[in-house]
């Protein structure tokens, strides 16, 4: 259940549809369902945060994975999101009957339906160079999955910056940027001086020696002079996402 479930299920209670003690009942059933030896799926995250618990998939087994995975859908979440999966996990899921649309560039995989957009406006997923196009799926997915309609600016970077400034409309029109680059990450700077709305800027950990495995671009753009742009974590292509769309939610 999310918040707007929440909702609807109090106005039915406001409006005689449901008893209060049925309503109590479906609001305190399982908050968390323990799953063998291995997880705690918390399933009030989504009247607690409006955004129902996502999986992770690395590090887990593809067992693992799918006992949690049914769990979320038994409890009546539609669409679950899957980070980090790989071709292995996602070919075992599909094999037991799991909906599942797998993304092999993204390794992210969904399973259920894409929502229709909910959010206010569009968000906008840039990248510098065709290299950090996975961590910008990543991104541009997750913000799908959570109700958003998404626009992909690729390869645009600042070695070509007349790519970039062809792509006006786009930038001047988004609600939010999720700016994702590689190398010496000046891409998040540059479209910070041109939009009227945050920027997420993504550093991934694209580029030679002494772009660190990203520190590099992490260190640039937590330096940048463009006021609004805010910076997430080396390659957290799944945290801009999900930033980009709270703030596309926002009233």
């Amino acid at each position: 259940m999310d918040k707007t479930e929440m909702t609807a299920l109090l106005q039915a209670v406001a409006e005689g549809a449901v008893s209060p003690e049925d309503a109590a009942l479906r609001l305190k059933m399982q908050p968390i369902q323990e799953i063998g030896d291995y997880a705690k799926v918390d399933m009030h995250r989504g009247i607690r945060q409006g955004v129902p618990e996502v999986i992770y998939g690395a590090g887990k087994t593809k067992e693992h994975i799918l006992g949690i995975a049914k769990a979320m859908l038994e409890n009546g979440q539609a669409t679950v999101l899957i980070t980090r999966l790989t071709q292995e996990a996602a070919e075992y899921l599909t094999a037991e009957a799991l909906p599942l649309k797998y993304d092999p560039l993204s390794k992210t995989g969904v399973v259920g339906e894409l929502p229709k957009p909910t959010g206010k406006g569009r968000v906008v997923v840039a990248t510098g160079g065709t290299s950090d196009i996975p961590v910008a799926e990543e991104a541009a997915v997750t913000a799908e999955v959570l109700g958003n309609e998404v626009v992909r600016l690729y390869d645009v970077g600042v070695s070509g910056i007349h790519r970039l400034l062809s792509h006006m409309d786009a930038i001047m029109s988004a609600r939010v940027i999720v700016a994702v680059a590689g190398m010496e990450g000046a891409l998040p700077s540059v479209i910070g001086g041109l939009a009227d709305c945050p920027v997420i800027a993504v550093p991934t950990s694209v580029g030679y020696g002494a772009s660190l495995g990203g520190i590099a671009a992490l260190l640039s753009m937590l330096n940048s002079c463009a006021s609004g742009v805010s910076v997430v974590n080396i390659d957290n292509g799944f945290g801009a996402g999900y930033m980009a769309s709270m703030i596309n939610h926002l009233d």
